[in-house]
């Protein structure tokens, strides 16, 4: 029997859908709805073709309807907005510029309706200087008043990867641009402790980061808006982009029976069956099982989407495939710098009460000896039988790499152990004997293991320090070249064996060296002397990112 399928929405989720279940049933009558006119675009190259790094607006339209009829003999009915569903009879409502109104009936039904960005209701948020980044339609309005105004000054409101993404690449085409956000800090998928050096990278090129401050209101002026934050501090600029996340697009679900959660999102099954009989739900609109906590989350990802549009097409198909949830395996440029993250952050797993530990490593991008090496940070999170909960890092070369094998040993249930075994290239220009990956399984193993204790700088701040003593075990060069911590005895670490004398066994030894290798090589040592010893966790480091002040 010849299936009638439907499917509202196109993009990642949706358009996936529809070539997936093409080379699996090529007698299926597949309808695709698209809302606007572009059906399959790169939304995450977006920022970049304002920017200017991408030259060619047609280099972000992945399919168009023709190319989609001409290779999957798919009906694309592009200006036609799906607007109510009736799951007992099994129709779709539709609104289109070509047809009118008119119902079409389906034997499955896919929804990949995506998400809008969120515009409160912020008094003076209707200027026409305010403008929200979300597809095609939104970035040719964006790119054409920038081209067609006099525009010196943006600010982004939302600190999230689309608003820092917009910041660096409004600041590229030469504007002066600040970055609100309300929270903390920017990107919050990161910790503090990792998520600094983001800011200050920001910082260092321009753009000016101003944190837990919200807007208050927007006023026109006659080439510009004055934006009145929460502190009643007052920004002026030509251009404000909001982008401070988004909310599904199902409005037009609510009378259809298909169970929504609480913000709106829509409830699916691990084949991506919803509570209606034959609709599944794909992408941005639905909630998923965070793979590690598995509890239902929110993560708005392509990637995600894409593999649940194949996931939704196999089902529909018949092939019983399964979702195993969402990492949040995610990556972003911020000039020079790259940062990455997969799985959970520490926030989130102590917000949950999940026991966790971590360790910090900045290890170099590849071998020292060959030129280019670039110092890199790793953090690892982990719970006390070794299984990966998280890891972030953040660096000018060799991130994605390391995040990519990180999150390949999450998504097969492996441990720190696996980390430190796992055989990775190696060449000069490439890695080192000992990869970034395996330095941090070998650091956490030693943690787990009780061979080492150790203060993260958070810790240390709120460490008591009666009763110890800081100890600084790098070189007297080093010490006078690139600064200490105030109240440390220097003794550095290949001088430890002939000095221990001078170490009081009565006080705890607060420890460190530049980035925490020699600091562990100098905790081995005076904890087999009977010493009390915490090594200071990524060593001096640690400690000058975590002082980083923002503007």
């Amino acid at each position: 029997m010849r299936k009638k399928v439907l499917i509202v929405g196109g993009v990642a989720g949706g358009a996936s859908v529809a070539a997936r279940l093409r080379r699996l049933d090529e007698n299926a009558e597949i309808i695709m709805f698209e809302r606007d006119e572009y059906i399959s675009f790169a939304n995450c190259g977006l920022p970049y073709y304002i920017g200017g790094s991408i030259k060619e607006r047609d280099n972000l339209l992945v399919q168009t309807p023709e190319g989609m009829k001409n290779r999957f003999n798919i009906d694309v009915r592009i200006n036609s907005e799906v607007i109510c569903i009736d799951t007992h009879q099994m129709v779709v409502k539709v609104r289109s510029e070509e047809r009118g109104e008119y119902k079409e009936p389906y034997d499955y039904l896919v929804l990949s309706p995506g998400a809008r960005a969120i515009k409160p209701n912020i008094e003076g948020i209707d200027s026409q200087k305010i403008f929200t980044l979300r597809n095609i339609r939104d970035t040719d309005k964006i790119k054409t008043y920038v081209s067609e105004n006099e525009i010196n000054s943006a600010v982004v409101i939302g600190g999230g990867f689309v608003g820092v993404e917009m910041a660096e690449n409004l600041k590229q085409r030469g504007l002066e641009v600040a970055l609100v956000e309300a929270a903390p800090h920017i990107l919050a998928t990161f910790d503090s402790d990792i998520v600094v050096a983001v800011e200050k990278e920001l910082s260092d090129n321009g753009v000016k980061v101003i944190l837990n401050d919200g807007v208050k209101a927007f006023k026109d002026e006659e080439s510009s808006v004055e934006i009145t934050l929460n502190s009643g501090k007052k920004l002026h600029a030509n251009l404000v982009i909001l982008a401070i996340g988004v909310i599904p697009d199902t409005e037009f679900l609510e009378e259809s029976g298909i169970k929504l959660g609480t913000k709106g999102h829509i409830l699916v099954n691990e084949k991506m069956e919803t509570n209606a009989a034959n609709v599944l739900a794909v992408g941005d609109a639905i909630e998923v099982v965070d793979f590690v906590n598995r509890l239902n989350s929110t993560v708005p990802l392509a990637g995600p989407a894409n593999k649940q549009g194949r996931i939704a097409a196999d089902n529909i198909a018949g092939l019983g495939t399964t979702y195993k949830g969402t990492q949040g395996t995610s990556i972003i440029k911020v000039f020079k710098l790259t940062a990455a993250c997969t799985g959970n952050n520490q926030r989130t797993l102590n917000r949950l009460n999940m026991s966790n530990k971590t360790i910090t490593i900045h290890p170099f991008s590849h071998a020292t000896y060959y030129p280019g090496a670039q110092m890199l940070t790793l953090k690892l999170i982990f719970n006390e039988e070794g299984k990966i909960l998280g890891a972030q890092g953040v660096g000018n070369d060799g991130v994605d790499k390391r995040m990519d094998v990180i999150a390949t040993v999450i998504r097969l249930g492996g441990t720190v152990t696996d980390l430190s075994e796992l055989e990775l290239c190696y060449a000069p220009p490439f890695s080192s004997a000992r990869d970034p990956v395996n330095l941090a399984g070998y650091v956490a193993e030693n943690v787990l293991a009780g061979r080492v204790e150790i203060l993260t700088a958070e810790q240390f701040r709120a460490y008591p320090k009666e009763n110890t003593i800081l100890l600084d075990v790098r070189t007297e060069k080093e010490v006078s070249k690139k600064g200490y911590i105030e109240g440390a005895v220097n003794i550095p670490v290949d001088s430890l064996r002939e000095r221990i004398g001078e170490l009081d066994k009565g006080k705890e030894i607060l420890e460190y060296c530049q980035i925490g290798l020699r600091g562990y090589v100098a905790a081995r040592f005076l904890t087999q002397n009977g010493f009390k010893v915490k090594n200071l966790d990524g060593g001096y480091v640690s400690v000058l990112r975590s002082k980083y002040k923002r503007n």
